[in-house]
């Protein structure tokens, strides 16, 4: 069984930092990709969340236009681990953020299958 847990979030000053962490747990083979989303206030549950950064397992990087320069994604394959240093945080960052693993194989021949933490709370003041 696999599992995915965030950590890391928490209250801060509008300018300040946070550094999110993903862990993927459980009988792992491999992960493909590893993204952060995000679910601003406000929405209904279920709706579809905004994509924050994402990772390959080689490290190509992408990122939402809206925290480009700010946000750095990293990951840490031998631990299965992905990361989200978040700076210079604005009050529009508060959400609650969805670390996700894709592909995710258990065995070496076995299916993909994409997994969803979840989630934790990050408020930004103005």
């Amino acid at each position: 069984q696999v599992h995915v847990v965030e950590s890391g979030g928490g209250l801060v000053q509008a300018g300040g930092s946070l550094r999110l962490s993903c862990e993927v747990s459980g009988t792992i083979f491999s992960i493909n990709g590893m993204a952060w989303y995000r679910q601003a206030p406000g929405k209904e549950p279920g709706t579809q969340r905004d994509l924050v950064a994402g990772i390959t397992t080689d490290g190509q990087t992408k990122y939402a236009d809206s925290v480009m320069g700010r946000f750095t994604i990293s990951r840490e394959n031998a631990k299965n681990t992905v990361y989200l240093q978040m700076n210079s945080l604005k009050p529009e960052d508060t959400a609650v953020y969805y670390c996700s693993a894709f592909g995710v194989r258990e065995r070496s021949s076995g299916p993909r299958n994409d997994y969803l933490g979840q989630g934790t709370q990050v408020t930004v003041s103005s």
